[in-house]
């Protein structure tokens, strides 16, 4: 009898876990969604009620005892998932960590990590942070940190940060080094850069980024700023945005308008009037009026394809490198009950031109492949990998244009809203890595530079052009 009772508890339980998962999933897709429901109850409570057959089914004979709540998380990530492959159920902590991406600080102790050869490896250590203190070298394997062995690099980006003050030792293992080193550090407050600069010769700068955070806009204009000050005033800039996945969409719109006058940065056209709108560049104080060039590649992608396609459209840059990645979409993220939250596709974006590059990309005005080769027994920077997997290759991805059956959107208004800061476009571009994985000082490596192939081309297009500039006044 009190088991009967108990399974008579578990499924009122399990209906009130449906209940809120098909409510939840329903509410951030849009308004307007109590009048869709109740115009198919009949079929919404079929679903429902098969939905809380299969889970009490399971329940009772499943081989192993199953986590209802599991189950309900694993059914809303399948039906997110159906979508398109840039829609997702974000966990309590990938929600907490996507925060953490996208804003300019986190704790920790100040060390950039990647996965080599399946092992978590020190790409550099920030400069003035416990890490470059320490003597943190890039190439260093981390094999432990405080008494356990890493499993892998998400494990050990949870384990290394941590609140400020506290302390945490880390093993690492060095190429030359007879033993494992040991650390002990104590966290502290780390700046996130997604923007670093370079002067390659007098009169020409580059710039690096990395990708799209909160910070990245007011510390490219600090950037530009060093560069503009120079000894030699700047002829040419070259803005890399290769293997940037992308971020935060009021950025990309923000770094775009540094460098336009007036038209058409954007335009994005979602179901939603409020989804619906064009974002415009802005006459400026300052004229940043010297030559661009533009690089990037495959994994270029989302919000650096929108300032690559913008820059390319007004004719303001020339883009060079390989097609990009092709996110033309952009993303929403909503917080959700319990720490949870629900990313979710809301619109295509265009160039100003009117162009959608979703599963398409940026085609660059000059194609120009990276050629791989070593520098010290490393690869160049900016690599590409022989086959790299673009968003056309992705498993439910959209489309260009809204395909038949699907319901045409209104051609978008100028809004006055400039400040898009819920859009997210976090995507799985191919590599996180950018062009060149080593820093020196908090900027990029000179040496690996001058090494590679694209950043060489760009470099002599710039002074080509002041060249032949030269020849025509004369």
């Amino acid at each position: 009898m009190a088991s009967k009772h108990q399974n008579i508890k578990l499924r009122r339980q399990i209906k009130l876990w449906v209940t809120v998962a098909v409510a939840v999933g329903f509410w951030t897709i849009g308004a307007g969604f109590f009048r869709d429901l109740s115009a198919t109850t009949d079929e919404t409570y079929k679903g429902l009620k098969l939905f809380s057959d299969v889970i009490e089914l399971i329940e009772k004979n499943y081989v192993e005892p199953a986590d209802t709540k599991k189950l309900i998380e694993d059914a809303i990530q399948g039906m997110v998932h159906g979508l398109d492959p840039h829609s997702s159920l974000l966990s309590p902590e990938d929600y907490k960590e996507l925060q953490v991406d996208t804003q300019g600080e986190f704790t920790g102790i100040g060390v950039s990590i990647t996965t080599r050869d399946g092992m978590v490896t020190v790409v550099s250590a920030i400069q003035g942070t416990p890490a470059y203190k320490a003597g943190f070298k890039s190439g260093d394997i981390i094999v432990k940190i405080g008494t356990e062995p890493t499993k892998n690099l998400r494990d050990a980006v949870s384990r290394i940060r941590g609140p400020k003050g506290s302390k945490i030792s880390v093993t690492l293992i060095r190429e030359g080094a007879p033993e494992p080193l040991e650390f002990e550090l104590v966290r502290d407050v780390i700046p996130i850069e997604s923007v670093r600069s370079l002067s390659l010769k007098p009169g020409y700068g580059y710039i690096w980024i990395t990708n799209f955070r909160d910070n990245t806009t007011p510390d490219l204009v600090s950037a530009l700023e060093k560069l503009e000050s120079g000894q030699a005033p700047l002829k040419g800039l070259i803005l890399d945005l290769r293997n940037n996945p992308g971020g935060l969409l009021n950025q990309a719109i923000e770094v775009s308008d540094l460098f336009l006058e007036k038209g058409t940065i954007l335009s994005i056209k979602g179901r939603q009037d409020k989804n619906t709108k064009v974002f415009t560049a802005h006459a400026k104080v300052v004229k940043r009026n010297y030559p661009m060039v533009v690089l990037i590649n495959g994994g270029s992608a989302s919000a650096s394809e929108i300032v690559a396609g913008a820059l390319q459209d007004h004719k303001r840059a020339l883009v060079m490198g390989t097609t990009s990645f092709g996110k033309g979409s952009v993303q929403n993220v909503e917080a959700l009950r319990d720490g949870y939250g629900l990313k979710l596709t809301i619109a295509r974006y265009y160039t100003p031109s009117g162009r959608s590059i979703q599963a398409k990309g940026i085609e660059p005005d000059i194609e120009v492949k990276q050629e791989l080769g070593r520098t010290k027994d490393k690869e160049k920077p900016g690599r590409e990998p022989l086959v790299m997997p673009k968003e056309k290759d992705l498993e439910n991805h959209l489309e260009a244009e809204p395909g038949k059956g699907q319901k045409k959107t209104k051609e978008p208004k100028p809004s006055p809203d400039k400040n898009p800061d819920k859009n997210l476009d976090k995507n799985p571009a191919p590599s996180q890595t950018g062009p060149d994985e080593e820093s020196v000082d908090g900027f990029v490596n000179p040496e690996r530079l001058e090494m590679d192939t694209q950043v060489k081309r760009a470099l002599e297009t710039l002074i080509s052009y002041d060249i032949f500039k030269g020849l025509q006044q004369k």
